[in-house]
């Protein structure tokens, strides 16, 4: 009996050693996401995205692809029966912005140094995040989304939608900008930092805009 409490012990112990190793091997979703910030960053966002644009040049999207913060604040408003979950919004976020970003690769000619030496680029970077992401947040095929939730996904998904609404391709990055920090803060806030990454008065003070 001793000797095999000792051998379950040495086990446990064993276990315990190689767990700091294990964890040290886990994918750093803040890591992947801040590579995605680094390249929005706003005179990226100007000069490829508005620069190299003619002037109110704009695409089509559909209503529901314009994620913006004040859609946060609105999802996010109390409903006790049916409450909105922080991962139903990041999914929103990663699809939309994924979208938004194939939606001008559509329109952009295969030598446009849009495509090429950025958007490409940043999509490449999404799909990378999106892989840690999912390793991260499995798919709960259990979980009843929220109706209001549940209709932007119907309506997404929806090819026959006519809901569409004409954009620029900056403003696309410009809110996928915005609500990355605002859904996913934790990877960008410090302990001393009481900044409101979700309030959109304070990004129109212009303090976190780059």
């Amino acid at each position: 009996m001793v000797q095999s409490e000792c051998r379950l012990l040495r086990g446990l112990l064993g276990f315990i050693c190689l767990l700091p190793v294990s964890m040290s091997a886990t994918p750093d979703l803040c890591v992947s996401l801040k590579t995605v910030r680094d390249s929005l960053n706003a005179t990226l966002r100007r000069r490829f995205m508005k620069m190299n644009f003619p002037i109110n040049y704009t695409i089509q999207v559909h209503y529901e692809e314009v994620f913006r913060l004040r859609n946060i604040s609105r999802l996010n408003m109390s409903n006790e029966e049916e409450p909105v979950q922080q991962r139903d919004l990041q999914d929103l976020w990663l699809w939309v912005n994924q979208q938004g970003i194939k939606r001008v690769l559509r329109v952009l000619p295969e030598r446009h140094p849009t495509r090429s030496k950025y958007l490409s680029k940043l999509e490449n970077l999404f799909r990378r995040f999106e892989e840690l992401y999912k390793q991260k947040n499995p798919i709960d095929e259990e979980r009843v989304l929220p109706e209001r939730i549940e209709n932007i996904w119907d309506r997404l998904t929806d090819q026959y939608y006519e809901g569409w609404k004409s954009v620029t391709p900056k403003s696309i990055l410009d809110n996928c900008y915005r609500t990355m920090h605002c859904l996913f803060k934790e990877c960008f806030s410090k302990e001393d930092d009481n900044y409101d990454y979700c309030e959109v008065l304070n990004w129109r003070k212009g303090k976190k805009t780059t």
